[in-house]
């Protein structure tokens, strides 16, 4: 394979792997609306198109411009409390708009696919670690929206025999080891980087919710590192290369931290104090997500590098030092 097509490319972890994949010597083309992602993420030597994933003359022009060996899907919202209160934007960008690209794979003969998929397909897990074959019972419309590509995929690919990844992802944080790359969400919901720019804005951080079933009262959370994440997508691309079949794994590292302790790890690691404000939980939010990361281990031979708590805040420092 040498000619992906990556969708959300000029996302946080789109960025990431666009610009992995083009060092690692493959050709990439980029789909993207702009909408979330960022224009000056995505790295020069990538072919940026900027449209859509719901229009599907675009959609259609991207895949029969050029003959694609795969493609790696990151493009859709992401936020748990924003598809509370916005459920048919997420099933639009999220789901149809995945239906009309395995539609147009399918119309151009493109047969492999990594689908970026969520740990929030679970809901509030019974079993944790959470294995891949727990119980789907998600709690919000963006993890139902994830779900259901979840389930289209694999009829996709027993029907018209689409190989696919889906990689579940618990929450992917950190910046570059350099810090010349990191987090830049223009509506940012996740936890590292809104406790760093409190830091930097000198105002108090919202902590939602410290009634959790969990030690701390605080949600609990499993981290990966951008960078491992990113090299589970390489491994999984090496995967479809040599196997044809239907794979899914939990991207994660198996151990969890609950808000409270990013919080103290957030100022050890910064040395500033957090001025803390708690409100209500938001809906949706799960108590403990943790991955039994065991299959992807064994399966793509997976085995994060960075994804230590203090390494991940220390890059995301680094990064957020060097842009403000």
């Amino acid at each position: 394979m040498k000619n992906i097509l990556v969708t959300g490319g000029a996302g946080y972890i789109g960025s990431f792997m666009v610009k992995r994949l083009i060092d690692d010597g493959f050709t990439v083309t980029v789909l993207d609306n702009l909408n979330r992602g960022n224009e000056n993420a995505v790295d020069k030597r990538a072919i940026l198109k900027i449209g859509d994933i719901v229009d599907t003359n675009f959609v259609s022009n991207v895949l029969s411009e050029q003959s694609f060996d795969a493609v790696i899907h990151f493009a859709g919202l992401i936020s748990v409390g924003e598809s509370m209160t916005h459920p048919d934007d997420y099933f639009r960008n999220n789901t149809l708009g995945s239906f009309i690209l395995f539609e147009k794979m399918r119309e151009n003969n493109i047969k492999n696919i990594i689908f970026s998929s969520t740990a929030g397909v679970y809901g509030n897990p019974k079993t944790v670690p959470i294995p891949e074959d727990h119980q789907k019972l998600p709690e919000s419309p963006y993890g139902e929206s994830k779900l259901l590509v979840e389930s289209g995929l694999d009829w996709y690919s027993r029907t018209f025999g689409i190989n696919f990844v889906i990689l579940r992802y618990f929450n992917a944080a950190g910046g570059s080891l350099d810090g010349s790359m990191g987090e830049n969400h223009k509506i940012e919901s996740h936890i590292i980087p809104n406790l760093i720019k409190s830091i930097f804005n000198d105002r108090e951080f919202t902590l939602f919710g410290n009634d959790y079933n969990t030690h701390d009262g605080t949600c609990v959370r499993d981290y990966i590192h951008v960078l491992d994440l990113v090299e589970a997508h390489i491994l999984a691309l090496k995967k479809l290369e040599t196997e044809s079949g239907r794979f899914v794994y939990n991207a994660g590292t198996g151990e969890g931290y609950s808000n409270k302790q990013v919080i103290d790890a957030v100022e050890r690691v910064t040395g500033n104090k957090i001025k803390l404000r708690i409100e209500a939980r938001r809906q949706g939010d799960a108590d403990v997500l943790i991955a039994d990361n065991s299959r992807i281990k064994n399966g793509l031979h997976f085995n994060p590098l960075y994804s230590q708590l203090d390494v991940i805040i220390e890059s995301a420092w680094k990064w957020h030092n060097k842009n403000g």
